[in-house]
């Protein structure tokens, strides 16, 4: 998918010179008169200049106002030619491809093929043309918003809305950078790889981490900024087996989703909270196979949900023997053991449907960090090339959840993983069971989601969200209530490489008040509603 930033002002915009001589000046350096990359590519680079923060300045300048990049006549295609049509394009939208993780999109992934201003900018010097060659890209962006909210409590009064943890504030939520390879996916004549290596920094991290990887900051600290590297794979593409098959391993995003962790990959800024206590990413092996162009099958084999391999089998000492963990040791995340991920994704002919259903992560379901038992489907109509609906729905569920009323004392003397000696901060909350008398039950959650889009401009769209979600046992959210929640946001882009996401959004818990607090800090929750106004500014680089 393209990659959003803030281009730069051009120096008419600004009152520096006028219009009619603002056409032969760059930022930075003056361009040829009369040249125009739109209308002339060959004369791309006289625009840009020649030193590298001349051509990183100018590719702002010169994407400013568009809703894509210069294009390369002699480029080859960017799909293959029987392909179901590119259903949406970016800008205004998040994506190009109806969203599926775990894979490079098949069928339609060029090395190359993000736009970069970085990548521009070195393209003439001997390391940019030395990774041009080996096909790997280096690129980010980052991501800073804030919020004006009915809430009052710092931090953390918003949660369970996301990702505006804390009201009344600004905050950088992500500041990300990937160094990628991306496999050609379109050819059909050789085996080709590709990996990503990305990281991200800012307070969007308390919702990325996994445990055993950084997670100190989140788990011991509490961090209001901290570190992850979401996705750390490698991956092969073999078009030789049937219409494609890319097998991917490390850690990657899970499967499927409307929304992701990563700003530019959303319609709006805050989180759904459908997304906000999802499965976000699995650790493992993830195999994608193009059975033909409608249909796509995926299977993966991964330690759990936000676990890490090398806590399969580790244990720490238990204070307190009892039913559930009855041991002297007991195992540091009870969901870190071997599970599975099954999907199947159709495809209309016209590209305008599109249905994603998946089992993801699953095993026997035991209580663990973030061992979500995940059953759901995500489901995209094209009405026409304005308007786009989006919808997801799932359950997910965890087994054995120790109850809140603790009738043994467990969670009283420590004798679970997740106790306060274990994770000061942001533990797996407890089970409000039926039966108070009870010691464990199964946490469920059910979902359900829509974005209705409505593209009004080439750089302009309106997303409208509605979901309800029901934290059965109160598990996901600290909560068991039921939720509405309404919202509607403007993505405006001023060029492919910046987008602001004005927007407003109205939760109400129906069951119980659930805004307002912070359990970090023992303060319940006060409100049985919030009302949150917040904007972000993505700048790609």
């Amino acid at each position: 998918m393209k990659r959003i930033l803030l281009a730069g002002v051009s120096l008419a915009a600004i009152g520096l010179i006028d219009g009619a001589r603002a056409a032969d000046y760059s930022l930075v350096t003056k361009a040829p008169a009369g040249c125009d990359p739109y209308k002339n590519y060959s004369c791309l680079d006289a625009y840009l200049g020649d030193d590298v923060a001349s051509r990183f300045l100018n590719y702002y300048r010169l994407e400013w106002g568009h809703d894509g990049a210069p294009q390369d006549p002699k480029a080859p295609a960017g799909r293959r030619a029987d392909w179901p049509a590119t259903p949406q394009s970016t800008p205004p939208m998040p994506f190009t491809e109806w969203p599926y993780g775990g894979s490079t999109n098949l069928g339609v992934t060029r090395p190359n093929s993000v736009d970069s201003p970085l990548m521009t900018a070195i393209a003439n010097t001997p390391l940019g043309q030395a990774m041009s060659d080996a096909h790997i890209q280096l690129y980010g962006w980052v991501d800073v918003g804030g919020n004006l909210s009915s809430n009052s409590v710092k931090p953390g009064g918003n949660a369970p809305a996301a990702y505006s943890y804390t009201p009344n504030t600004v905050q950088l939520d992500q500041a990300v950078l990937y160094l990628e390879r991306l496999p050609d996916t379109v050819q059909s004549d050789h085996i080709d790889w590709g990996f990503r290596v990305s990281a991200i920094y800012g307070e969007n991290y308390r919702y990325t981490t996994a445990y055993g990887l950084f997670s100190n900051q989140l788990l011991k600290s509490n961090a209001v900024n901290g570190f992850d590297m979401p996705m750390i794979y490698g991956e092969v593409f073999i078009p030789q087996v049937m219409q494609g098959l890319n097998v991917r391993v490390g850690r990657f995003i899970s499967i499927p989703d409307i929304e992701a962790q990563l700003a530019p990959n959303n319609y709006m800024y805050s989180h759904s909270m459908t997304y906000t206590f999802d499965n976000y990413t699995n650790t493992g092996v993830q195999a994608t196979l193009a059975v033909n162009k409608n249909v796509i099958l995926q299977f993966g084999v991964t330690v759990g949900t936000e676990a890490m391999p090398w806590h399969v089998g580790a244990n720490i000492p238990n204070p307190f023997p009892n039913p559930v963990f009855p041991g002297t040791t007991m195992k540091k995340d009870p969901g870190a053991i071997p599970s599975f991920t099954g999907g199947i994704r159709l495809t209309s002919d016209s590209g305008n449907d599109n249905i994603n259903i998946v089992a993801d992560g699953i095993n026997s379901g035991t209580w663990g960090y973030n061992n979500l038992q995940w059953y759901g489907f995500t489901y995209y109509h094209k009405f026409n090339d304005q308007w786009h609906l989006s919808f997801e729905a799932y359950e997910l569920f965890q087994r054995n959840v120790l109850n809140i009323t603790d009738p043994l004392g467990i969670v009283a003397n420590n004798g679970f993983p997740f106790s306060p000696q274990q994770m000061p901060f942001n533990a797996p909350s407890l089970a409000v069971c039926s039966n108070p008398a009870v010691v464990t039950c199964t946490a469920r959650a059910f979902a359900a989601l829509a974005y209705l889009n409505y593209k009004f401009a080439p750089l302009d769209n309106l997303s409208f969200r509605g979901e309800f979600y029901d934290d059965e046992e109160g598990q996901r959210t600290g909560v068991k209530t039921r939720y509405l929640e309404f919202g509607i946001g403007l993505q405006h882009w001023f060029s492919p490489q910046i987008e602001l996401r004005p927007e407003v959004s109205y939760y109400r818990s129906l069951d119980a008040p659930a805004f307002n607090g912070n359990s970090n800090a023992g303060i319940a929750p006060t409100k049985s509603f919030a009302l949150i106004g917040s904007m972000d500014a993505i700048i790609h680089f």
